[in-house]
């Protein structure tokens, strides 16, 4: 009887962490974690659940508030991806995260590991796109000592986020915080098979919307 109370206790903490993701807006899993538990145990003591649990919670939570919307919010953010990515290619620019697993949620944005060893280089290229963004330094734990990394907002239809790594780091995978895995980091033609495999219909309507389009534009 006690391990049932404690599963479904867990289960309370697990939705009420989801929950508190989806509908107010807590962005990090620490966060929403322990206000589900100040809520629901008070000063009671219990382990935490997972990252993952809570992410799954979440998942079906946006699938069933918004799943129609979800598929559509999901291709045209890999739409804003790949164009991202082709843009800096010569950054050799992975996709991570919810975008490139699907597991989109409100709010979500486009995780991609960019490579360089000119920090002044990618700036440069940036500014030669004209577009807008802001630069913040992050400090990440690695290897049991703290390391600086800079990460890039760009303010464009969906928000992007691009975190920078030395050129030899291209080969090295961390870890997911959700689940402990790998990381799995799509490259721009792996991106482009996934929306083909995934999104065939929406695909061809985009691009014959394209190809009327430019058709339009000869004519005028």
């Amino acid at each position: 009887m006690r391990k049932k109370n404690s599963n479904n206790l867990r289960k309370l903490l697990v939705r009420e962490a989801a929950r508190l993701m989806f509908e107010e807006g807590v962005d990090q899993y620490l966060d929403a974690k322990k206000k589900a538990a100040k809520k629901i145990l008070g000063k009671q003591r219990i382990s935490l659940p997972s990252n993952g649990e809570i992410s799954d919670e979440l998942y079906q939570l946006s699938l069933f508030h918004r799943g129609n919307e979800l598929s559509t919010t999901l291709f045209d953010m890999r739409l804003l991806a790949m164009d991202v990515m082709e843009h800096l290619d010569s950054f050799s620019p992975r996709l991570i995260g919810s975008v490139s697993t699907g597991r989109i949620r409100h709010r979500s944005d486009i995780d991609l590991h960019i490579f360089t060893d000119s920090l002044e280089l990618f700036q440069n290229h940036l500014d030669g796109l004209q577009w807008l963004y802001d630069i913040k330094q992050i400090w990440i734990e690695k290897g049991g000592r703290p390391v600086e990394y800079t990460h890039v907002y760009l303010d464009l239809e969906f928000p992007v986020e691009l975190s920078v790594y030395p050129t030899n780091e291209i080969r090295i995978r961390g870890r997911s915080s959700t689940d402990g895995k790998p990381i799995n980091r799509l490259s721009i033609s792996a991106l482009r098979d996934l929306v083909l495999t995934e999104h065939a219909d929406a695909w061809t309507d985009y691009i014959s919307g394209n190809k009327i389009a430019e058709k339009f534009m000869d004519e005028m």
